[in-house]
């Protein structure tokens, strides 16, 4: 399995990346133009998928990309009467009621592989978006840290207002990151009205706040290039962070909150045809199988065979937190007001 050091390249890479292009030439696919996908930073897949991809469906895959998933989102709200591309990916379920609400998805409805529909967003019932794949946000520390330090972990989200671990903790912002607005949630589900005074004592206490999910792990994190052993990362995260044959890191199954990320039509695409193709894609078996390896993700789709070490590694929590969708619909600006206005003090 990669390092994280080749992990942290493997990421840069992705969020440099401006296109994937198969390299085939056939003139079938210039005949038929492109397909554009928007989508965040992270997205990557193997470049034998895309040429696949190009050759079956005889259009060209252009990628743009647009920052994290919450700065994504709102990029395709910014635009809507003048879209970015035909598809988008990587809206998730702690912003998508946001981009529904706005118009910014067309219904497409089709039959996808079994297993998708069971995260299928709860609201969204002209179907507007199909479920791509999913992965809880965990609290992540860096066990070999704590045994050098011989300093015992933290286990839950209290122990992170604890004076043990001042200055240990990093985690990216909940305005600008999906991760870091699900940790928020997290937060919300676990205080209820108390939440506010949670983050007073979690900064308190030195936290710190990033832009990004990538920034928090590959330059604040110990494992990447930092001095936090606590970071804000995945359940499937341990998975990368192998070494003769254990992990060296863990997730909090305690403080977990489940992402699902979404493909959508977007309304007024100026290629809706490839765009159809290309949500399928996304949900094929061939994409699915990929998605640990190139995106750190689990697949939605029935019957996936993942690799050997995220069987081993990636323990996923049995009961995460969650809100109501709705609830998250009626509260959310006015959360992250009061998280700025907490965070900034």
């Amino acid at each position: 399995m990669r390092s994280m050091v080749a992990l942290a390249a493997s990421l840069t890479l992705a969020a440099t990346s401006c296109s994937l292009v198969g390299g085939d030439d056939d003139s079938d696919d210039d005949a038929k133009g492109s397909v554009v996908l928007v989508t965040h930073d992270s997205f990557s897949l193997p470049d034998d998928l895309v040429t696949a991809f190009e050759k079956e469906s005889g259009y060209q895959l252009e990628i743009r990309k647009a920052g994290d998933g919450g700065t994504l989102t709102n990029e395709l709200v910014l635009t809507k009467d003048s879209p970015l591309g035909d598809v988008a990916f990587g809206v998730d379920n702690t912003f998508a009621s946001r981009a529904l609400e706005e118009g910014v998805f067309a219904p497409y409805e089709f039959e996808a592989p079994a297993g998708v529909e069971d995260y299928a967003l709860p609201g969204d019932d002209e179907h507007a978006l199909t479920p791509v794949d999913n992965a809880n946000v965990c609290v992540n520390i860096d066990d070999t840290w704590f045994a050098k330090e011989g300093i015992a972990p933290p286990e839950d989200l209290d122990d992170l207002t604890d004076p043990t671990y001042r200055d240990l903790f990093v985690t990216p912002g909940a305005a600008t990151s999906t991760p870091g607005l699900a940790f928020l949630l997290t937060t919300i589900a676990e205080y209820g009205d108390g939440w506010a005074d949670y983050w007073e004592d979690l900064v308190a206490n030195g936290a710190k706040i990033t832009k990004g999910w990538e920034d928090a792990y590959n330059v604040d994190f110990t494992q990447g290039k930092g001095d936090r052993p606590i970071v804000l990362s995945y359940d499937s995260s341990p998975a990368f962070t192998v070494a003769d044959g254990k992990s060296t890191t863990s997730a909090l199954l305690d403080t977990c909150f489940e992402q699902v990320e979404y493909a959508g039509l977007v309304d007024g695409a100026d290629n809706p045809d490839g765009g159809k193709e290309l949500i399928e894609f996304l949900v094929s078996p061939e994409v699915q199988a990929a998605l640990p390896e190139s995106m750190y993700v689990f697949p939605v789709a029935d019957g996936v065979e993942l690799p050997a070490e995220w069987a081993r590694f990636a323990e996923q929590p049995s009961d995460p937190h969650e809100l109501d969708p709705a609830e998250v619909t009626a509260n959310r600006e006015t959360w992250l007001r009061e998280w700025s206005d907490v965070t900034s003090r």
